[in-house]
């Protein structure tokens, strides 16, 4: 790796954040340039110091990861913000897209994980760990569609199609839900893709969750 990534910790958990810096600090590129137990402190030297990527604790004492991460954007607009989440948040990641968070990464996820987020995002994509997708496309609903997306950028058979995705779907899962051929599913996935800038499927739940298609 040849880019250097500047990276916060902002956790109320001393021995938590301790564990995770030790390990961020084990990998080539990576430097921890603040490491901070409340969403106020970190306020406080957001735009004092150059920062790439902040872990940001989603529920603290006091100032919040949501409002936290709002503000901090607000101060440093470049700023790439990965949540770090426990089973249970589910009501706050929402909000944590709305606030613009790039990534969301369980406490109990591998370190591997934890590294591939930060590349995610420093890449400009969103980043979810697995488990966590998995249990967002369990749990994910549809919405009335009508008034929440413009024909001009998904057809309702593509807003169809977008919500399967993001529910974990195959394209022959989706198909065979559909009464419709594979191919057919492909050529959709695939202006989806094109329509909306994603990449992935992480890119395409971001994007169906602010835009309304899917509830948590």
């Amino acid at each position: 790796m040849n880019r250097r990534i500047r990276i916060a910790l902002v956790d109320d958990h001393t021995l938590f954040r301790s564990g995770l810096r030790s390990l961020l600090a084990l990998r080539e590129g990576f430097e921890i340039v603040a490491d901070v137990g409340s969403g106020e402190e970190f306020l406080t030297l957001v735009d004092k110091t150059e920062i790439d990527v902040v872990f940001m604790d989603i529920s603290m004492p006091g100032l919040d990861g949501v409002e936290t991460t709002r503000r901090a954007l607000a101060l440093c607009p470049t700023l790439r913000v990965i949540t770090l989440s426990m089973y249970g948040d589910d009501h706050y990641y929402r909000l944590m897209l709305e606030s613009g968070a790039s990534g969301f990464v369980l406490k109990d996820s591998d370190i591997e994980e934890v590294y591939a987020a930060v590349e995610a995002v420093m890449d400009g994509d969103s980043y979810f760990s697995e488990a966590l997708l998995g249990s967002f496309t369990r749990n994910m609903s549809r919405l009335t569609l009508h008034d929440t997306v413009s024909e001009d950028t998904l057809s309702e058979r593509e807003v169809e199609i977008l919500v399967e995705v993001c529910r974990g779907l195959s394209n022959q899962e989706i198909a065979d839900k559909l009464f419709i051929s594979k191919r057919t599913v492909d050529k959709h996935r695939a202006n989806i893709l094109e329509k909306t800038g994603c990449k992935n499927t992480a890119n395409l739940v971001v994007y169906a969750i602010k835009n309304h298609l899917v509830e948590l």
